[in-house]
């Protein structure tokens, strides 16, 4: 494969689109949980705890997101340096590692996306008895 300044190029928007969304379910997740601290100091009720354990479990996989799609985004531009000093090889399997990186970050996602439809589920569940 031909390997040009382009292709590595094309991951910024992406990647960057990524980190945004990323960046706005942790901070609707560090919302809810001040939200769920207020009503566990008043009331310590089981429920809670068992929210908050999910919660915590959310974050720490959206944490692992966002590192990985940072990570991405950094490989991506090495490699657009390696191709600019001509260093083709290194430029390609710097750029495969990127697109590792990358689909890892969007594996997770997708595993973090699950747990909260789990989490909703239960919510409407709770709502209807």
């Amino acid at each position: 494969m031909n390997l040009t300044l382009t292709i590595p190029a094309l991951l910024f928007p992406a990647v960057s689109l990524t980190m945004l969304a990323y960046n706005a379910r942790y901070l609707a997740i560090a919302a809810l949980i001040r939200q769920l601290h207020k009503q566990f100091e008043e009331t310590e009720a089981s429920p809670l705890k068992k929210q908050i354990k999910s919660l915590r479990k959310r974050l720490n996989i959206i944490k692992n997101m966002q590192a990985t799609a940072i990570v991405s985004f950094l490989l991506a531009a090495v490699t657009m340096f390696l191709i600019y000093v001509e260093m083709r090889v290194w430029a390609n399997i710097i750029f495969g590692i990127s697109l590792v990186f990358l689909m890892v970050s969007l594996v997770l996602s997708l595993i973090e996306v699950q747990l909260s439809t789990k989490a909703l589920g239960i919510q409407l569940k709770n709502m209807e008895k």
